[in-house]
């Protein structure tokens, strides 16, 4: 096993059974090595979630599929609740490979990202407010991102909601494919197929 691959199974260990992002997620699996991240090359996106998708059929082949069924009926829900804003569904729960453990991501696009909080707090929904770096432009202006606690019966806990808030604009790209031509996101339409798609 390269180190390479090494660092990719660590980090899938982290995602699945901890939740983290895929991006901390590889840091920690460097930190874990002893290796500075500057000696070695770290793995892709497409890499760690190749190492997810294994460790799930190794470790929780037997509970995975129902539990992403429930972030996916949790993303729908709000989907619903914010369809004036083309809510599209990214991250672990629309590439297939979320655990209990994940959350859900729910890009937004509107003209004012503030009319995004107006419903939340005309609807009686309690949220907290922060900011993600957007990929691909360092040292742009920041995403702002809306997170919330959205209860599963099927889980049997809340499950933490982000709502990232694009530009309208940014919806033109938002559906580029990976580098293997898959999605990165999609709409409601596209999530509801997913879910009546058997595993």
């Amino acid at each position: 096993m390269s180190r390479s691959e090494e660092i990719a199974a660590i980090a899938a260990r982290l995602v699945v059974e901890e939740g983290m992002e895929y991006a901390a997620a590889k840091r920690k699996a460097v930190k874990s090595t002893g290796e500075s991240g500057r000696r070695i090359e770290l793995p892709s996106n497409e890499e760690v979630e190749d190492a997810v998708r294994e460790h799930i059929t190794l470790f929780c082949a037997d509970t995975q599929p129902g539990e992403l069924q429930a972030l996916r009926e949790v993303a729908a829900l709000w989907m619903q609740r914010l369809a004036e804003f083309r809510p599209h569904l990214s991250g672990a729960a629309w590439r297939g490979t979320a655990t209990r453990w994940s959350a859900v991501h729910l890009d937004l696009y509107c003209d004012d990202p503030k009319a995004v909080e107006i419903m939340l707090i005309n609807a009686g929904v309690n949220y907290d407010a922060g900011a993600l770096a957007r990929p691909g432009r360092g040292g742009g202006e920041p995403l702002n991102v809306l997170t919330l606690a959205s209860p599963s019966q099927a889980l049997g806990e809340p499950v933490t909601v982000h709502l990232l808030l694009h530009d309208r604009d940014d919806q033109r790209g938002a559906l580029k494919p990976d580098t293997r031509g898959r999605s990165w996101r999609g709409d409601l339409a596209a999530l509801q197929r997913l879910m009546e798609t058997p595993a």
